[in-house]
Formats: structure tokens, sequence, C-alpha cells
């Protein structure tokens, strides 16, 4: 294999793992967001609480998933 098709395959492997990256943190906030509706539909007195734990998750999920994009697009600046 030649140095530039080593290198255009590089960028096609941080284009999939950034897709990865995007589509795991939508499913990871869906579920959340899912879970507290669903919790909140049981409870709703407790609508407050639940909706503080709900912003908290899916923070740290979003949080996650913007590592992952920064260390996509270092890898392809080497």
């Amino acid at each position: 294999m030649q140095s530039w098709e080593i290198a255009h395959l590089g960028r096609l492997f941080v284009g999939i793992g950034f897709g990865l990256c995007s589509v795991g943190a939508g499913i990871g906030v869906g579920l959340i967001v899912a879970a507290a509706l669903n919790g909140i539909a049981r409870q709703p007195e407790q609508s407050g609480k639940i909706q503080t734990v709900m912003f908290v998750g899916a923070a740290l999920v979003e949080g996650v998933a913007l590592l992952c994009a920064v260390f996509c697009f270092l890898a392809l600046q080497s």
C-alpha cells in the first residue's frame, strides 16, 4: 500500500469514529430522556428531581461524545 492510500484510509476511519460517536451519544441521550419521561409519568411529584438527574446524565453523555470528537480531530491532524 502506498503512503497516500494509508493517509486516506486513516481519514476514513476518523470519519467512521466520529459518526459512531455521534450515533452513540444520540442513543444514550434518547434512553436517558425516555427513562426520565417514564419516571415523571409514574411519579409526577418527583419531576424536579428526575429532571435534574436527567440533565446531569445527558451532560455526562454529551461530554464523553465531545471528548471523542476532539480525539477524532486530533487523530486527523497527525
